[in-house]
């Protein structure tokens, strides 16, 4: 009996116009010329032999064709930040496979792979499913197999609060901090933002009362007035660099001049924190105890969020919760006291 491919081995159509090369189980490549023909004969030897170039539907295809959609362009910078570590792994592990014979079996197997860092893991899975959106549009599947997949929880032994920094801590970092520590310690709280913003800050942000941006996360523009300790921090830092700073100059800048990334920033702070012994306040823990100060001030949830710039209240009312219970409890210790006294 003739084969329906002529004699060649190792071929299966899993649907019309799918044929693969398939040899001890496992699937080496596709084959998309049309058979009968010299295309498909040069292809079919190329698989076989390891010669054959990626398919046109491979991840690494798709990723190209993503980047150039607006689905990547109209990222938000810091969303893009996110996306970018989980594209890079995607390519790396699956780059020349065929996305089109994906499952959800292999998406929980990379979510499996990556249990020791849970939300990298469940960011790949949702990376995964924006690309098989993706593909969708571009016909080359017509579900989405990463739909529905469950995300993982990280376990409760491997769940780090940020704690809010404590008058205490807050007291000997201004009093024994380096410089630059200082200035990054009085951006995070001062200007009650996430620390993925405070490298983006540059001098022309600055115009002696308040700081501008733009955040990476939401696109929100605020103007956010320095607090004394802020502005003091900042003018210190001036007079530091001799002659006024160009306006492009970043406030946060490395001893060229260019600009500090995130990881700086965070490797500057590590090794102050570590050497006054407060490595249990971290980066995150400014910004909350910024809404903490607010709230302390007064201010209610609305004239927190103007100057936070939170999406979600649920944070504000969390950490400046704490900040109003201590105020209560403080107020209700002078009346126990007063009482005590008569």
């Amino acid at each position: 009996m003739v084969s329906k491919w002529g004699g060649k081995r190792y071929l299966i159509e899993t649907k019309p116009g799918f044929v693969y090369v398939r040899k001890a189980g496992k699937y080496l490549g596709r084959i998309e010329a049309p058979y009968p023909s010299a295309e498909f004969d040069r292809q079919y030897w190329d698989v076989l032999t390891g010669r054959a170039g990626e398919a046109s539907t491979s991840w690494r295809a798709l990723i190209v064709s993503y980047r150039k959609s607006d689905r990547w362009t109209r990222l938000k910078p810091r969303t893009r930040q996110d996306y970018e570590k989980a594209l890079l792994y995607i390519e790396e592990k699956n780059g020349a496979r065929d996305m089109t014979r994906l499952q959800r079996r292999d998406v929980l197997a990379m979510m499996e792979k990556n249990t020791h860092r849970t939300r990298f893991a469940n960011y790949v899975a949702q990376v995964m499913s924006v690309l098989c959106e993706h593909a969708i549009d571009l016909g080359w599947i017509k579900a989405n197999p990463v739909k529905g997949v469950r995300l993982k929880k990280t376990p409760t032994e491997r769940e780090q609060p940020h704690v809010p920094w404590t008058n205490a801590a807050v007291e000997r970092w201004r009093a024994e901090a380096a410089p630059l520590p200082r200035l990054i310690f009085e951006i995070g709280v001062g200007s009650v933002q996430r620390p993925g913003d405070w490298p983006g800050f540059t001098w022309g942000d600055y115009d002696g009362e308040s700081l501008r941006l733009t955040q990476g996360k939401t696109g929100k523009a605020l103007a956010l007035p320095c607090t004394p300790e802020l502005r003091t921090a900042l003018e210190a830092a001036k007079r530091e660099l001799g002659a006024a700073p160009h306006p492009s100059r970043h406030i946060l800048a490395r001893k060229d001049g260019t600009a500090m990334l995130y990881r700086d920033v965070s490797r500057v702070m590590l090794k102050e924190r570590k050497r006054l012994h407060l490595t249990g306040f971290d980066l995150h823990a400014l910004r909350y105890r910024g809404v903490m100060e607010l709230a302390w001030a007064g201010c209610d949830d609305d004239e927190i969020a103007s100057f936070s710039g939170h999406s979600s209240k649920d944070m504000i009312r969390k950490y400046a919760g704490i900040a109003r219970q201590i105020m209560r409890a403080s107020t209700a210790a002078e009346k126990r006291k007063l009482w005590a006294s008569l």
